[in-house]
Formats: structure tokens, C-alpha cells, sequence
């Protein structure tokens, strides 16, 4: 807070910081007023844990580094990103000083994917530190593309409406080029509407326009996506949607229908058997999209039970993060083995899983980090 340190990123992600530390720190300051006012909090008085203050302060200690440049923070210290793939800006980091290096995963990202470039090569490290996420399982093969034109299809023939819940940064871009490919593909109508309803997302997508080098796609491509939906900024322009003809395709937020505009989305199109309701990815225990996916006959909202009769689905394929053997795939850039590799950003089983592959395939010491564990590096 009242430090002058710097904050080092690359350039998308400090403009990604802008939009979500901001959001973030304006619901926590907004949520300490509630809980005072009401008396809600066991602590007196409630306080946010950043403000949008600290925010501002934040950025401007800011430094926007570029990827694969050799930088020096300090003197002796050497510091580059590299692409990782996750999302927009995301970085695997190199960290050099006096002959050694020590190499952070980061999230890794998958190969492959449409708009994202591959985890970028990393061949030798003295230490590395790696995320574990998926490292006991393999992600479904299934085609994305063919599963969400088939959902679609089908609701539009039924009159009804396509609600998916889906993250503002990263997912929702990703969703708006698939349905751009379909529509030039012929396998949705031209004149279908397709709704952009999530200020985040929207904000998100003009930081990705402003970033077409670090993505895939070329610069028209990236264009032609981001076009082929309307971007809703406005409260009341959301609200209307509920009541406009069907059928149509709404992206909202959040992913997992914990909070943002697609709760008021699932209260209209949840009980209508015409509509479906499709999550794009990840539902974490105990989130409303668990509950509906699980087959909840009812989803409360506001305190209020709604009936779940729409058709559901998920697009479990749609992840940001390597799985088991796209980890082992990156590894196997590495010339020689790190003195020692630890395993973080995983749940305990899937970290174990992947250091017991990494020791039988590669023959690497490797060991799952443990929570506060401190580390004497040679």
C-alpha cells in the first residue's frame, strides 16, 4: 500500500490488472458499506481488503515488461517472460542471477489452441517451479466447435434462447471466435443475435484489440470475432434482453453463476424447456453451475427457488490449463534435468500423480511443494 517496490508484467496483464483489481476492489468497498450500514460483520467496523485507492496506487508502480527481452530489475538480476499460453498475457518466468536460474511455470496453457500461441520453450533451469492443476488427468478430445453448433441448432429450432454462463477474461473471447467460425461456416443462422452481456468481458475484449501480437489469430480474424456479437454495457439494455424474441445466443457473467448479470438470465431462461443453459468449463463444488449440472431440480437466486427445466450442458473441454501429458509435453523441451522441481497449483492428489509420472518418465527429482515449506536453493 505505501510502498514505493515495483510491480513487474507484461503488458497485458498490467492492462488486464487495471479492469480487475479496479472491479474487484469497488465490490469489496461496496461490500464493507453494506455490512456496516446493516451491521452484518463480525468485525467493526467491516473493511475492505484493498480499496480502489490502493488500486490506482498499484498501477502507476506498474511496469510493463515485453515478452522474451532480457530485463534487469536489480543489478545482477536478470528477469524475462515468456509466453505460457493461459490467457492473454499470461507468462512463464525466468529468473537468472549469478550463473543460476530458477523458471516459474506459471498456468500453463494448452497446445493448440485457437487464440492462444503454444507454451513457449523453455530448455534448461536450475530449478523449476510447476503448476499441477490437471496433473492427474487428460482433458476431453471432443470437438468444441461441433458440440456448441449442435446445442445451438437445437435450441433455435425449439424457440428458445442459449444462456452461457462463461469467465470474463479469456472464455468468453474465446467463445465469441467459435461462433463467429460457425456462423461463416453456415451452421448458425447469419442473422441469429448473439449478445455480449458482461461490462468485464466487454472491457476484456478491448484489451485483447490492443494485444493482437501476443494472440494467434491475426489482426482480421480477431476483428471479425469480436464483431460477431453486441456488446449490451448498459443495466437496462441487459434487462431487456429477458423479454426480447427468442431465439438468441447471451454470454454472461460469472462462469459459474455465483453472481454478475447472468443470475437475473437464469431466473427468465432456467425454467423455460425451450432454452438451454451452457457452462463453459470448470464448476467449482457447491457453485450454482455444480448444483444444475449435478441435476438440481431447483436453483435459488436472491432467495428465491426457480426451476431448472432447461436442457443442460457443459463444455468441459474448454480449459485454460495443460493437462497431465501437455505438462510432460513441455517438459520434454528441457535438454538436461533441473537440480530439483517442485510441484504447486494442484490439489494434493493431482500433484502427487504428476511427480510420481515425472520421476518414472523423466527421472527427475521432483517433489510437490507443501504450504509455507521454505527451500535453501545451492
Amino acid at each position: 500500500r505505501s510502498s514505493d517496490l515495483s510491480v513487474y508484467a507484461t503488458q497485458a496483464t498490467s492492462d488486464l490488472c487495471q479492469i480487475l483489481l479496479a472491479d474487484s476492489a469497488y465490490i469489496q468497498e461496496s461490500d464493507a458499506d453494506f455490512a456496516n450500514r446493516h451491521n452484518v460483520s463480525l468485525h467493526s467496523p467491516a473493511l475492505p481488503l484493498y480499496t480502489v485507492k490502493d488500486v490506482e496506487h498499484v498501477m502507476r508502480r506498474m511496469k510493463k515488461l515485453t515478452f522474451d527481452a532480457l530485463h534487469e530489475p536489480q543489478k545482477g538480476i536478470g528477469l524475462r517472460f515468456h509466453h505460457a499460453g493461459h490467457i492473454l498475457g499470461a507468462s512463464i518466468v525466468e529468473i537468472s542471477w549469478n550463473g543460476r536460474k530458477i523458471v516459474f511455470s506459471g498456468d500453463l496453457g494448452r497446445y493448440n489452441d485457437p487464440m492462444m500461441p503454444d507454451p513457449a520453450v523453455v530448455k534448461d533451469a536450475d530449478y523449476l517451479i510447476l503448476e499441477s492443476t490437471y496433473g492427474d488427468r487428460r482433458h476431453d478430445k471432443e470437438n468444441p466447435e461441433n458440440m456448441l453448433a449442435a446445442i445451438i441448432q437445437r435450441t433455435v429450432k425449439r424457440g428458445g434462447t442459449v444462456l452461457i454462463p462463461a469467465f470474463a477474461v479469456g472464455r468468453a473471447q474465446l467463445l465469441l471466435w467459435y461462433l463467429y467460425r460457425l456462423k461463416q461456416q453456415g451452421r448458425l443462422p447469419d442473422k441469429l443475435p448473439i449478445y455480449l452481456d458482461s461490462p468485464m468481458s466487454v472491457n476484456t475484449v478491448d484489451v485483447y484489440r490492443a494485444h493482437p501480437n501476443d494472440l494467434r489469430l491475426n489482426d482480421a480474424e480477431c476483428e471479425a470475432a469480436y464483431k460477431v456479437a453486441h456488446y449490451v454495457r448498459d443495466v437496462e439494455e441487459s434487462k431487456a434482453l429477458d423479454s426480447t424474441p427468442m431465439p438468441k445466443v447471451i454470454i454472461s457473467a460469472s462462469g459459474m453463476a455465483t453472481g454478475g448479470r447472468v443470475i437475473h438470465h437464469l431466473k427468465r431462461f432456467a425454467p423455460d424447456p425451450r432454452s438451454s443453459i451452457l457452462f463453459a468449463g470448470f464448476q467449482a463444488a457447491g457453485t450454482r453451475g455444480a448444483k444444475m449440472l449435478h441435476g438440481a431440480e431447483t436453483v435459488k437466486i436472491h432467495g428465491e427457488y426457480f426451476p431448472v427445466r432447461a436442457e443442460l450442458h457443459n463444455l468441459s473441454m474448454l480449459s485454460a490449463h495443460a493437462d497431465a501429458d501437455e505438462i510432460m509435453r513441455w517438459l520434454s523441451n528441457f535438454q538436461k534435468p533441473p537440480k530439483e522441481t517442485f510441484l504447486v497449483h494442484g490439489e494434493p492428489e493431482a500433484a502427487d500423480t504428476l511427480r510420481l509420472r515425472i520421476k518414472d518418465e523423466l527421472g527427475w527429482s521432483c517433489r510437490a511443494a507443501e504450504d509455507l515449506q521454505k527451500v535453501r536453493l545451492d
